[in-house]
C-alpha cells in the first residue's frame, strides 16, 4: 500500500470496494447468495475468471471469508466478515441512492 492510499481514507475505501463488481458482489452476499454458481447467475455480464478474482481479492483483503466444505462433489460458501459488514452502510447507501435516481431495486 503505498503512502497516498494510507493518508486518504477514500482511496483506501475505494481500493477495498471499488469497480464494478466489488459492490455488487458485497450486496449479493449480505443478501444471501453466497454460492459461486449463485453470485454469477446473478451478476449479468461477469465472467466466471472475474469473479473468482474479485472474490479472492475480497478474501485477501479481510472483505469475506471463504468456508469449503470437505464434500463430494466439493462446495464453496462466502460470508462477509466483521470488517466486510462494516462497508454495509456505504453498500446501502449506493443502493438507495440507485432507487432515488432511476434504478430498479434488485
Amino acid at each position: 500500500m503505498t503512502e497516498a492510499t494510507k493518508a486518504c481514507p477514500v482511496t483506501y475505501c475505494m481500493r477495498m470496494i471499488g469497480g464494478k463488481w466489488k459492490p455488487i458482489i458485497l450486496y449479493l452476499i449480505s443478501k444471501g447468495a453466497n454460492r459461486f454458481g449463485v453470485l454469477q447467475r446473478g451478476i449479468e455480464g461477469i465472467s466466471k475468471q472475474m469473479l473468482t478474482k474479485q472474490l479472492r481479492e475480497m478474501e485477501q483483503d479481510g472483505i469475506l471469508h471463504r468456508k469449503i466444505f470437505a464434500e463430494i462433489p466439493p462446495r464453496v460458501e462466502y460470508s462477509v466478515t466483521k470488517k466486510g459488514k462494516s462497508l454495509y452502510p456505504i453498500i446501502h447507501s449506493m443502493r438507495e441512492w440507485g432507487e432515488k435516481n432511476g434504478a430498479v431495486s434488485l
